[in-house]
């Protein structure tokens, strides 16, 4: 609803609140905390995967970035999940969350 004595600001800031899960051993890279429930920081644009995996190295991981991000990517062998469906479905790192998405990574890399 429209107010005539409110100021509407052309640079409306976005805020995301969702939910990362690490799981199959990735979570041992996040002091083994397998789910984070994490508010970023605003801005004037959308956070998509690709600054969301930024933030996450700079944020929440712990050991060994070379086991979870490769270049400006995750590394293979880690499935992304968004709310439950394949990233590649949703357009990979060009994907723009919405406030109470599931980011899921599995590890598919075991030793042996």
């Amino acid at each position: 609803m429209y107010h005539p004595h409110l100021r509407y600001a052309k640079d409306v800031r976005i805020t995301h609140v969702f939910i990362i899960c690490f799981r199959g051993g990735a979570e041992l890279l996040f002091d083994g905390v397998k789910q984070h429930h994490v508010t970023l920081p605003s801005q004037s644009n959308h956070w998509d995967i690709r600054q969301l995996l930024v933030w996450i190295k700079d944020n929440l991981l712990k050991d060994r970035p070379e086991l979870f991000i490769q270049g400006h990517t995750v590394r293979p062998g880690i499935l992304v999940l968004i709310n439950d469906a394949d990233w590649e479905l949703m357009g990979e790192l060009d994907y723009q969350l919405q406030d109470k998405d599931n980011i899921v990574f599995i590890s598919t890399l075991h030793g042996g």
